[in-house]
């Protein structure tokens, strides 16, 4: 970036007007933008200043003067009969933004103080890109992207494959007209944004060529409609809001841009329901806050409001100056993306021992808040995005949303600058909290820490998980207390939890002598419990309920779990090589097995069998598949299904052709009415038990 306080007014121009060209070029003909929309506006509005302080350095070919844009290689260009101008970007995010619209507007109309407020429509500034379709008795003939305003580009084989967009108007009137162009926006929401983005990834894992993931939903949009191949088109969906006309030939226009909204909706064409007929500044300051409050619950980006004069007629009579409508103004919301530089990339630990790279960034203003940490996801996203200690990057923050780095400014990458991002080097390959071994499976993209039980990281998490109600049942042992008890320091892992005595529970806020006597019963009522149940309560990585049982049937006790190899893990019913190879990291660490250990000195037990040999008996319900429904008259869901499975049966969600038994009680559903229409036998609690060994 050049000295601006060295740099003559005519050099800076000249530097403004190359930077913005280059800028506008990647944004508009290549849809990959390398600054976000805040950057770009700030360099516009520096040459604009320039240019009106000196205007002798004013030039014909000036980005303030043109819209840019190019036709791309392969796709026709189009002349629009009526050329599709810009509008003026008012920046200044606070009301004042709103009153000086009004204001200019008044003043070019001449209307004193005395004279009403004026009517105006305010509407959603969509993030997509622009469009016109051309309607020649009624039927679409033709879609051309804005370009420079004079000349776009034919698009008519990707637009047509929007599914919301009528092909043919209603309406005999639009029938009759011999031409009728709508003007709009093509965007992507955010959802199918996600969803596209998810595909390219697994395209690009897969080895596929020539793909990429989108730095933003409007990106998206423009790479898919400028696409030669409309086949590509058809499978990432796009979406179109009206919000205008071009050239109209044998159509009676109305008399108010809400009155040709509401037409243009009347003829099939998508209009956004959020637009509205406001009066005065103090209408379009309103509309202004009631959408900022609403725009991150909006299904697709929005990154300001248009204003518009309502009358059709006071807008020719306002007409235009140099590219802009005097009628129209667009006012910009806080920039959901910013640039900043990265001063370092940290490792954060989570509740599940996922590890996630947080950018530590130098401060910045984004998305109405200061930011200096922002998300990286995981390992394979930064080096994907190759960000280093050192770069400018491109940070983006909606609403409550984390913020997260999107994308590597290259052009001002320092030179030299570090290796690309390595997670397991950074870290020695141990935790940062607990410097437990850190793993990642086959096939994952996030590393996590192995520690678990012991891991400060993952405390609330495993205490939670270790009481819920299919693991050791601790009743009263929620969210709320387990934060209490960790951040006081009562607790600090599984077995503190048997070592509360009720004045110390007492102790904490909110917290009744009722409440502390029921809390230690319920953790000496846990006690007793079974060891699949205890297993699971462990929150060892894949090990499920189901798997859990199947390790208690097959090693009968702890002892022989903890102490057996890979090879004799995968002896288990449906252990494979990845379970078996969590079991095998998880007792490996010495901490985990002392936790063990020392759950079971504070009391724990429960009954021990001699494993496989007594797993070989024949069990009477094995190979068959239940499915549970309703509520049984004394057998819980829970209780039912532990006997089923004691039994060798087997337990599934849904019915299917496969499902031999379906369990059904009253208020049975769809479950049931299921079972009748494939001919499934249906069974009442006592004949589930007749069927069972010890009824």
């Amino acid at each position: 970036m050049p000295d601006q306080a060295s740099s003559t007014p005519a050099r800076r121009a000249a530097e403004l007007r190359a930077q913005l060209l280059q800028h506008a070029h990647r944004y508009y003909v290549l849809d990959d933008p390398e600054i976000p929309d805040a950057d770009y506006d700030r360099l516009f509005q520096e040459l604009q200043a320039i240019e009106a302080a000196h205007p002798e350095l004013l030039t014909q070919d000036s980005p303030t003067r043109r819209v840019i844009g190019a036709v791309l290689d392969g796709l026709a260009p189009v002349r629009h009969q009526v050329p599709m101008l810009s509008i003026h970007t008012e920046t200044d995010t606070t009301p004042a933004g709103a009153e000086k619209f009004d204001a200019r507007v008044r003043k070019a109309l001449a209307l004193d103080q005395s004279a009403p407020p004026l009517a105006y429509h305010a509407e959603l500034k969509f993030d997509g890109l622009a469009i016109n379709l051309r309607y020649e008795r009624g039927d679409l003939v033709q879609a051309a992207t804005r370009g420079d305003g004079e000349t776009g580009e034919d698009v008519t084989h990707t637009v047509r494959m929007i599914a919301t967009l009528p092909k043919r108007l209603r309406g005999a009137d639009a029938v009759r007209a011999a031409a009728i162009e709508v003007r709009g926006e093509v965007f992507m929401r955010r959802d199918d944004f996600e969803a596209l983005n998810q595909r390219q990834r697994k395209l690009i894992e897969s080895g596929a060529r020539g793909e990429k993931t989108f730095v933003n939903p409007r990106n998206a949009a423009a790479g898919v409609v400028r696409q030669l191949d409309a086949g590509k088109a058809a499978k990432r969906p796009l979406s179109f809001f009206a919000y205008g006309l071009g050239e109209v030939d044998g159509w009676a226009l109305p008399a108010t841009q809400g009155e040709l909204l509401a037409a243009l909706k009347r003829l099939g064409v998508p209009v956004s329901d959020a637009s509205a007929v406001v009066r005065g500044a103090a209408g379009l300051v309103g509309y202004h806050e009631r959408i900022a409050a609403r725009r991150d619950g909006l299904p697709f980006d929005i990154d300001g409001i248009v204003y518009k004069v309502d009358e059709l007629a006071l807008q020719e009579r306002l007409g235009f100056k140099s590219r802009e409508p005097r009628w129209a103004c667009a006012h910009k919301y806080p920039a959901q993306e910013q640039t900043t530089l990265v001063r370092d990339i940290d490792i954060q630990v989570g509740r599940t021992g996922k590890l996630t790279p947080v950018a530590k960034l130098e401060p910045v203003f984004v998305g109405g808040t200061t930011v200096s940490n922002a998300t990286l996801h995981n390992e394979d996203e930064t080096r994907r995005k190759d960000v280093r200690i050192g770069d400018t990057v491109i940070v983006r923050r909606a609403g409550d949303v984390i913020p997260e780095v999107v994308g590597v400014v290259l052009e001002r990458r320092p030179v030299p600058i570090g290796e690309p991002f390595d997670l397991y080097k950074k870290l020695a390959g141990k935790c940062p909290i607990c410097a437990s071994a850190i793993t990642r499976e086959e096939g994952e993209v996030d590393w996590r820490c192995s520690g678990g039980l012991f891991c400060p990281a993952q405390r609330k998490q495993a205490i939670l998980h270790f009481a819920q109600r299919r693991a050791l049942d601790i009743e009263g042992l929620g969210d709320k207390l387990v934060d209490q008890l960790v951040d006081s320091g009562l607790v600090g892992t599984l077995p503190d939890l048997y070592r509360l005595v009720l004045a110390s529970l007492m102790a904490l806020e909110r917290m009744g002598e009722k409440s502390a006597v029921n809390l230690l019963a319920g953790l000496e009522g846990s006690k007793r419990t079974s060891f699949a149940r205890f297993l699971y309560g462990l929150g060892i990585r894949h090990v499920g309920e189901t798997t859990a049982k199947d390790l208690a049937k097959h090693f009968g006790n702890i002892d022989r779990l903890m102490a057996a190899g890979v090879e004799q893990l995968l002896e288990v019913n449906d252990v494979g090589p990845i379970v078996a190879r969590s079991l095998r990291t998880f007792f490996d660490q010495a901490h985990n097995v002392e936790v063990v250990e020392q759950l079971r000195a504070a009391g724990l037990s429960w009954p021990e069998t001699e494993g496989v040999a007594v797993d070989a008996v024949p069990k009477p319900l094995a190979g068959k598949t239940f499915v549970l429904t309703g509520t049984l008259p004394t057998l819980s869901r829970d209780d039912a299904k532990d006997r089923i499975e004691a039994a060798g049966g087997k337990v599934s969600g849904s019915v299917s052709k496969k499902t031999h038994f379906v369990v059904a009680g009253t208020e049975a559903g769809a479950k049931l009415d299921k079972a009748n229409e494939l001919g499934i036998t249906v069974l009442d609690e006592a004949a589930l038990r007749a069927m069972l060994p010890n009824p």
